[in-house]
């Protein structure tokens, strides 16, 4: 009896452990809740940015320890492309999922659809706090804020290096000083205010996007120590095979012989563009530095990619706009520990359609209809899973910008079939390009009419239909033909 009573707690032990118990019971709720509590969402978004105008995608005149530093912590993909190379259909396809002809927005020119579904709505539905600050660029005239955020600050068309006007969440003010700093002030202000929800911040930066290409100050001069070679494919622009359209379009604004974004030589132009991208790379040193000292770094997805690439005199061109490596292909950085393995790198075929699907499964929000893109979740994650063999590439015709004609083409893993829906206005002119990647990664020699390639023709032309034809009807402006009229700076 003795021994029965002395084995049985007292009053306060048994309401110690009731206690401990209780305790327990809610750090474990705590830990549960934060567990399943959805990461925040950052992208940052630059413009016109190729996927080698970083030091860690291999680029020897480029320092960016930042970009490289999200490379480092998480995974690269190292093979991602837009499906249409010009600005606003490329924002539309990576806010909804869709290719051009789908989502509508065909042209600089055209607003995002209020009734199209993205992963910014998606977010918001779910529960997130939403922001969207800098560069939205879709509609030259309109900076209303647009739906799917609660916080807006952004302005008309492309904006200004300098001194821009934003409207801040429906009150338009002058913000003075250099673009890249500015809503980078902006975003770390809004970062540090209190989030009771998981959010989603979109930061969308001007740089390295021309009209003139104009540096930060500071950094006007960083590159002029630095010698700046000419590309090995700038000059097959006339060569035996290359659509004459190329030759064209060489002296006009999209053309090595052109006015080169008001840089007027080469060398200046290449140094002006890639200084600009200092300011960005320093600008993803403060955000990554605000989120770790907020405790958010590890709990956020951080995204970094741009919305097309940027021709630098290849092929004789400068701009975007065409089916070419150098136009097609983005970088996309992804840090997200939970997940991404530190310093992976992903060779799949990704696109521009695959980001609001990824975001959307990482959120764990409800899932986009009547896509085409595809989740890169499971990659981040280094698992097996299907994954896409060639995807379609479309631009058409601008009557404001008559340098380039309607293209479509299809780029496999290894292969590339470029197609000019209306050739050159001539019969007798090349209207197709047929490149080998693995052989010539330059895309230097066209095969298109080449005997031995002619079943590949065949099987990439017939892919590219098909595709076309799963995508939904394809119209496209007639092509009006190549004018050499210059704009002024």
């Amino acid at each position: 009896m003795n021994a029965y009573f002395q084995s049985r707690p007292g009053p306060c032990a048994r309401i110690r452990r009731l206690l401990f118990g209780a305790v327990l019971a809610s750090l474990v709720a705590g830990v549960t809740h934060a567990a399943q509590r959805p990461p925040n969402v950052l992208v940052i978004l630059t413009d016109d940015q190729r996927w080698d105008a970083m030091s860690c995608a291999g680029n020897r005149l480029l320092k960016t320890p930042n970009m490289d530093r999200l490379a480092a912590e998480g995974v690269r993909f190292a093979n991602v492309f837009v499906t249409t190379s010009l600005c606003s259909p490329s924002r539309a396809s990576l806010l909804s999922g869709q290719y051009a002809r789908q989502h509508r927005v065909q042209n600089n020119f055209t607003e995002y659809p209020n009734d199209l579904p993205g992963y910014p709505r998606r977010l918001k539905d779910g529960g997130y706090e939403t922001a969207y600050i800098g560069k939205w660029h879709m509609g030259e005239d309109n900076d209303e804020q647009r739906p799917g955020f609660d916080h807006w600050f952004s302005h008309r068309g492309q904006g200004n290096y300098f001194d821009n006007e934003f409207n801040d969440d429906g009150v338009r003010r002058k913000v003075p000083g250099y673009y890249t700093a500015a809503v980078t002030d902006h975003a770390v202000e809004w970062l540090r205010k209190p989030h009771d929800r998981p959010f989603l911040l979109i930061l969308g930066q001007k740089a390295p996007h021309g009209g003139p290409i104009q540096p930060e100050p500071r950094f006007e001069h960083a590159l002029d120590h630095v010698p700046i070679p000419r590309p090995a494919n700038a000059d097959d622009y006339a060569a035996p095979g290359k659509p004459s359209w190329l030759k064209e379009s060489y002296p006009t604004w999209h053309g090595l012989g052109g006015p080169l974004y008001g840089q007027k030589e080469y060398d200046r132009f290449v140094r002006a563009y890639l200084a600009t991208l200092l300011s960005v790379d320093e600008s993803i040193g403060r955000i990554y530095e605000t989120l770790q000292s907020l405790r958010q770094l590890d709990n956020t997805v951080i995204v970094f990619t741009s919305d097309n690439g940027f021709v630098l005199g290849e092929h004789g061109r400068v701009d975007k706009r065409t089916a070419y490596e150098e136009s097609l292909r983005i970088p996309l950085l992804v840090r997200y520990p939970p997940l991404a393995r530190p310093g992976t790198v992903v060779s799949n075929l990704v696109t521009s359609l695959d980001l609001a699907p990824s975001l959307i499964d990482l959120a764990g929000a409800k899932p986009l209809r009547n896509i085409h893109g595809m989740s890169w979740k499971p990659l981040l994650a280094g698992k097996r899973t299907r994954w896409r063999d060639a995807f379609l590439y479309e631009y058409n015709f601008e009557k404001q910008f008559p340098y380039t004609p309607n293209v479509r083409a299809l780029r496999t893993a290894d292969w590339k079939f470029i197609r000019y829906p209306h050739g050159d206005g001539s019969p007798d002119r090349f209207t197709a390009e047929l490149y080998d990647l693995v052989r010539d990664p330059l895309e230097q020699h066209n095969l298109i009419d080449d005997p031995r390639f002619a079943s590949k023709r065949r099987r990439l032309e017939r892919d590219l239909e098909k595709l076309s034809r799963r995508i939904g009807p394809d119209s496209m402006p007639v092509y009006e033909g190549i004018t050499n009229v210059l704009p002024k700076y």
